[in-house]
């Protein structure tokens, strides 16, 4: 594919109108061609208002018909999975063999939405027939389904360039729900993100579908992004990055005419609970698999399990060993930006600075923006006496707790704020203490591991890939996971229809044969 650096405004290429910039190689320093084009406000609306033409025909799209555009895309994705990789290995440094395995995993997160449209679950179908007879007061019949809330603003991300990027979760589940999509791309991965937004518009064409249905932009600094989020057609956004970018767009939402949803996936440290019995039994075993996992991506993975906490005690040392054993074989890396590095040097300095000991490092960076493996120590009294101790360094930096004793263990647990998961290795001698446990993890967290680690995450129906504030800023919602088309759709009730103006998944036959409850019973009927 002949990447142009233009943007993508539904079925038109845009040539700059706000300056250009070009891809840069991480690992070399060096820019990679060819331009690409910078938009600013104008293109937002033009974008935008492309989409909102686009949603009353999108959104009522027959469940076959959307579905099976999804499947298209995925279709086009696995075609350019070796050149997406490819190009994507070059503008962050990630290895090309991963990047190939995570456009293949992408695709599949494409078609399972197109099976979960199909089923039409989501729509929550429900009918309360009418009850004429009723006394004292007679009962109307009622019919309730989710509709698509209306154009949807994606904000890329850094760190999983295909996944939580243009043609990432985000974007299926938009999709999925029936909402036309402006993906406005990060700048750390142009050329990626141009591949990716050609296959979907290319799949918005062979489906025969209103090209405002997606578009892709780009732009220097906020202004574009706040464009966007301004722009009063606009019905949500996410955003997928630091606490103090996601807080500014939502609070930014917040404020217009009309609020509406900012959903926010930003800071975890995904801590790690190691109970008496578990940690004598097996503490190499736990030690050496969380430096596996947190180092996975150079530990640039928002479910990177950064801090473990178990009270000091048999297998501590064993754990201890392993842990800096693992480490020490640990290359310097190259991370995804050279801010992305920076910001790593700094926090990890600020772990430092907070009382934290070095007590295991990787092999030393040959080069700039090589990320060297770091693990510090600490006591419990130390992590709750420093709140910075708590927070998260994004890249390959993991932090042990050693706790004084098993209640530090649950004041530590209350002492973290909201997290993307939470993991608890625990044997059977463990139990009392566990069942102790979880309820102060239920309250800070979206997902709860038992004896492994939180990494990988399945992308499934029962997958929760949120958490209270910060993880995110509704908990209520999943971004990762078949429940994540759910943050773009919402209730509408039909009352005393005819039944020929009904939306086909209410109506009196069922003709798609969906799951509904009907008078407070389940079934296809």
């Amino acid at each position: 594919m002949n990447l142009t650096g233009e943007l993508l405004i539904g079925a038109a290429r845009v040539a700059a109108t706000a300056g250009t910039m070009k891809a840069l190689d991480p690992a070399t320093g060096e820019v990679v061609e060819p331009e690409f084009a910078f938009g600013g406000a104008a293109e937002a609306d033009r974008a935008v208002r492309l989409a909102d033409d686009a949603f009353d025909s999108y959104s009522h799209t027959s469940l076959a018909e959307r579905a099976a555009f999804l499947d298209l895309v995925a279709d086009k994705l696995e075609a350019v999975r070796t050149e997406l990789a490819a190009r994507t290995a070059l503008e962050t440094g990630l290895p090309a063999a991963q990047l190939e395995g995570e456009t293949v995993r992408t695709a599949g997160v494409f078609r399972k939405f197109a099976d979960v449209v199909r089923a039409g679950r989501f729509l929550r179908t429900a009918v309360d027939t009418a009850q004429p007879e009723r006394r004292p007061v007679p009962r109307l019949d009622h019919r309730l389904q989710k509709v698509a809330l209306g154009p949807v603003v994606i904000f890329g991300a850094s760190n999983f360039p295909i996944s939580y990027s243009v043609a990432g979760g985000d974007t299926a589940s938009a999709l999925a729900a029936g909402c036309p999509v402006v993906v406005k791309a990060h700048n750390a991965h142009p050329g990626a993100s141009e591949i990716q937004g050609r296959v979907i518009r290319e799949a918005v064409a062979e489906a025969g579908l209103h090209e405002g249905v997606f578009s892709l932009v780009r732009g220097a600094g906020n202004g574009i992004g706040e464009a966007l989020v301004d722009h009063p057609l606009v019905r949500a956004v996410t955003f997928t990055g630091s606490e103090g970018g996601g807080m500014a767009l939502y609070r930014r939402a917040q404020q217009r005419p009309d609020p509406i949803p900012v959903f926010t996936e930003m800071t975890s440290v995904n801590p790690v609970f190691v109970l008496p019995a578990a940690l004598a039994a097996r503490g190499a075993e736990i030690g050496a698999g969380l430096l596996q996992r947190a180092l996975y991506n150079v530990g640039q993975a928002c479910l990177k399990p950064a801090i473990l906490l178990a009270v000091d005690g048999p297998g501590f040392e064993e754990l201890r060993d392993a842990a800096t054993a693992e480490v020490r074989e640990a290359a310097a890396r190259t991370m995804l930006t050279p801010g992305i590095h920076e910001a790593y040097t700094r926090n990890a300095r600020r772990t430092e600075d907070g009382g934290a000991v070095l007590i295991g490092a990787g092999a030393d960076p040959d080069r700039a923006g090589e990320g060297q493996a770091l693990l510090y120590e600490v006591t419990g009294d130390r992590l709750l006496a420093e709140p910075a101790l708590r927070e998260e360094v994004f890249g390959p930096a993991v932090l042990l707790v050693r706790l004084s004793g098993p209640e530090q263990l649950f004041e530590a647990a209350r002492a973290f704020r909201g997290q993307l998961s939470a993991t608890v290795h625990a044997d059977a001698a463990d139990r009392a203490a566990a069942a102790r446990l979880l309820p102060l993890l239920e309250r800070r967290t979206g997902r709860i591991v038992f004896n492994a680690f939180s990494i990988p995450q399945e992308v499934s129906h029962a997958t929760t890939h949120g958490g209270p504030f910060p993880a995110t800023s509704d908990s209520r919602f999943t971004s990762v996971g078949m429940g994540a088309i759910e943050r773009f759709v919402r209730p509408v009730t039909y009352q005393n229809f005819p039944d020929d103006l009904l939306p086909e998944p209410l109506r009196e036959a069922n003709p798609l044969h969906l799951w509904r409850l009907v008078d407070g019973e389940p079934g296809r009927h």
